[in-house]
């Protein structure tokens, strides 16, 4: 008998679980394969940890970089960071269509390593240039470092896009799901490596950001970039311990059958009866692939199921471009409904970039002294790190079995209602930055300078509001996705940040232009002791209030994914 299961996969389970399968490596041709070896999920694994330490070596400090060594003023310097980082989650959205489509994951990887590295050595180069005497940058600018550090950041951007699009369902590729000791380990994996991407993050955070300040800039940059030249070596190295999948096609297709077959029956009247729509035979099924039941939302699209005299021959469809499944219709609409969602996301992900831009502008303007120890603004961010990993624990172990008993349904809390409350937890994080602002702006007017240690509360907060938002909305988007769309729609989560980024960067420099109008001081001057970051945080907490009823409406209309199941 047939069964309809709404599913919110994941439901209960731990926020980093170690049984995430990655879905969407299961299919696809076996070409260039090989026996599973035990070496060749530790090298990506490693391999993740020293990008991490690069990558973060490069974006964890960059805005003081900017503001110390370039001399950029701060709206400028946070538009810019803003602008990087978002290229920088834009990018995997480009690399998942060419790994899926025409180099596979391995060319991918390889090839865009290339180009990362590249982007390293260029950075590090302009970091000597501006501490050289030839190009020196004191009390001016430095236009031939600024030039070669910008071309190095967007070349990092693109070869980081690559490698982030490709390496985890890489590293998925080296087990064998026919073997259950494999699946078992191969779900092992993926909370090794996200292990793996934090530790990295506090390794730069601690470590490579108080060499850049305290130290050189260029040995700093140059220790980031013999961790990506080791990453690479590691790769190459362990390239006879890999096995490959071939590229199995776009994702995309699918969604393109669907619109042109609607449009071509746009005429065409769609029966009442949703039984009476095409679908393929339950055990002809694409590749096991899970069969979606019908929904009544997005009914136009009914009519590429809608069956007419010329569609069939033999049983079947003559032209997958005029009729198509119910579960290819259903998978079209599970995107669609995705799309508000994501769209919410993209504001919670700009006011989220605070703490890579105004929070560390912020802490350069605070007392930066802790006892005998000198705290680098940047530093904060591993602090930030260091909390999620406690809410992670404090989650599993506390929230999470009070919510069930609570709610008495096994579950506790809904991935829709925790990424709610990550949303709600951004406004109080924007709220506390405000507060911590106007504090350390009466110390400047008593002639004192407020501690830096006042930020640690606006880092825990917004490290709370990172558990419950965005390790739960990378969960989501994996657990409604099609079968046959995780990739894209797993994508779609780094493509938000990469929007977000830029949105970030939009409000900070009208607010900074609209602001100093008339000749006076804006509220993110070069001297933040002249201007109100305080305000521009309440602003912030403002846009993420209006965020979160919005959000609410969206998620308590939002249908989950139904699945037709045998029992």
């Amino acid at each position: 008998m047939e069964r309809e299961d709404a599913l919110e996969s994941g439901e209960g389970r731990a926020l980093l679980p170690l049984n995430v399968e990655n879905e969407s490596s299961h299919h696809g041709p076996r070409s260039h394969y090989k026996p599973s070896n035990s070496k060749a999920p530790a090298i990506i694994l490693g391999f993740e940890y020293l990008d991490s330490v690069a990558f973060n070596g490069v974006g964890a400090n960059l805005i003081v970089y900017l503001h110390t060594v370039l001399h950029g003023n701060n709206a400028a310097n946070a538009a810019n960071v803003g602008t990087w980082s978002g290229t920088c989650f834009l990018t995997p959205l480009f690399g998942a269509v060419v790994a899926d489509t025409y180099w596979g994951n391995y060319k991918t990887i390889l090839y865009s390593l290339v180009v990362y590295l590249l982007g390293m050595i260029t950075i590090t180069s302009a970091a000597f240039s501006a501490s050289s005497k030839l190009y020196q940058c004191e009390g001016g600018s430095c236009q031939t470092a600024s030039s070669l550090l910008f071309c190095g950041l967007y070349l990092v951007a693109i070869g980081s896009g690559g490698v982030k699009a490709a390496l985890l369902p890489f590293g998925a590729e080296q087990f064998d799901d026919e073997n259950p000791l494999e699946r078992e380990k191969k779900g092992a994996f993926f909370g090794w490596f996200y292990l793996c991407i934090t530790l990295g993050a506090l390794t730069s955070g601690i470590f490579i950001v108080w060499i850049q300040e305290n130290i050189d800039w260029g040995l700093g940059y140059g220790i980031a970039t013999f961790c990506m030249a080791s990453a690479l070596a590691a790769f190459v190295l362990g390239t006879p311990s890999f096995r490959r999948r071939l590229p199995s096609g776009s994702p995309l297709q699918s969604i393109l059958q669907v619109l042109v077959a609607s449009y071509k029956k746009r005429n065409a009247e769609t029966p009442r009866d949703s039984s009476l729509l095409y679908e393929a035979d339950k055990n002809l099924s694409d590749l096991g692939q899970q069969r979606l039941a019908h929904t009544n939302e997005f009914r136009f699209l009914d009519k590429a199921a809608t069956i007419s005299a010329l569609d069939l021959k033999d049983g079947s469809p003559q032209s997958s471009w005029s009729l198509c499944t119910v579960t290819q219709v259903e998978e079209l609409k599970m995107f669609l409904r995705l799309i508000p969602i994501w769209a919410n996301s993209i504001v919670y992900a700009a006011v989220f970039a605070q703490m890579f831009t105004t929070f560390i502008q912020q802490g350069s303007a605070m007392n930066t002294k802790i006892g005998s120890f000198s705290i680098p603004p940047a530093s904060l961010c591993s602090f930030e790190i260091i909390s999620v990993m406690g809410w992670v624990f404090v989650y599993n172990n506390i929230i999470s079995p009070a919510a069930k008993r609570y709610f008495g349904n096994g579950v506790g809390f809904s991935q829709l209602q925790r990424m709610g409350i990550g949303r709600f937890l951004l406004i109080l994080a924007m709220l506390t930055a405000s507060y911590n602002e106007s504090r350390r702006l009466e110390s400047v007017k008593g002639g004192e300078t407020l501690s830096i240690a006042w930020q640690l509360p606006q880092f825990f907060v917004l490290a709370s509001s990172e558990v419950f938002n965005n390790i739960t909305q990378l969960e989501f988007f994996f657990a409604q996705a099609p079968d046959r769309m995780k990739s894209i729609c797993t994508a779609m989560v780094l493509f938000s940040m990469s929007l977000g980024n830029y949105l970030n960067s939009f409000i900070i420099t009208v607010i900074a232009d609209v602001t100093s109008r008339g000749g006076v001081t804006g509220w993110i001057p070069d001297d933040l002791n002249k201007g109100h970051l305080d305000y521009y945080f309440l602003v912030l907490a403002g846009i993420s209030t209006v965020n979160f009823f919005v959000y609410v409406a969206f998620a308590g209309n939002y249908t989950l994914k139904k699945v037709i199941s045998e029992s």
